[in-house]
């Protein structure tokens, strides 16, 4: 959504930051007692750089996630992915999905469907920042800065009926009613040196070739 800004407006607009504070994980007002879910990702640490792969400069597929020490009582887990740093008011949605099933422990790499990528059969996925039912790859604005991507799970302890395409206002509803127990991984992203992704061309008499 960012990446066709010009260098010089990503520049002028480094101050201007949704911020880490604004993050659902960081807004709920989560109630005294809740519980915490270790999440973590074989493609990145937390506070780490994404893999160019897992963004609008690469393949632009989901990254894997792993998770473990759920409550016990969760019913079915929810996934958001926001952009802390993005230069809006409110972060940015980059993945929604509600309805996972607790007991799988994972979401492969790609699981998300994305713009090339038709995703796991069977995931129920909500609308991200640009309307879509899709992963959006993280694309940060040329010259903006470091970004923030904080991937937040949830615990539910209720079985809880979403619309077809939920969107970020009505999981925090459900959030703020059923959620017991929450985990945060951060990943970051920087655009430096206002490069774009090139696609990838087809040389003559020979194969695919990544530029």
């Amino acid at each position: 959504m960012l990446e066709k800004l010009p260098e010089v407006i990503g520049q002028a607009l480094q101050g201007v930051r949704a911020g880490l504070d604004n993050i659902v994980f960081n807004t709920l007002g989560m109630r005294e007692g809740m519980g915490s879910v270790e999440l973590a990702s074989t493609a990145f640490a937390d506070h780490a750089p994404l893999p160019a792969r897992h963004t609008a400069d690469g393949e632009g597929v989901s990254p894997p996630l792993q998770w473990r020490g759920l409550p016990a009582g969760t019913a079915s887990l929810l996934l958001i992915v926001e952009d802390a740093d993005s230069p809006t008011p409110n972060p940015l949605v980059h993945a929604i999905v509600v309805e996972l099933e607790p007991e799988n422990g994972t979401l492969v790499e790609g699981a998300i469907p994305s713009q090339d990528n038709e995703g796991a059969p069977g995931l129920h996925v909500g609308r991200n920042s640009a309307l879509q039912t899709l992963w959006l790859p993280p694309d940060p604005p040329p010259g903006h800065g470091v970004h923030r991507y904080a991937f937040q799970l949830f615990a539910l302890g209720l079985n809880t009926a979403f619309s077809e395409t939920p969107g970020r206002d009505e999981v925090v509803d459900v959030l703020r009613e059923h959620a017991i127990a929450s985990g945060l991984l951060v990943g970051t992203y920087e655009r430096s040196d206002g490069a774009i992704k090139i696609p990838n061309v087809e040389p003559q008499g020979g194969s695919a070739m990544a530029v």
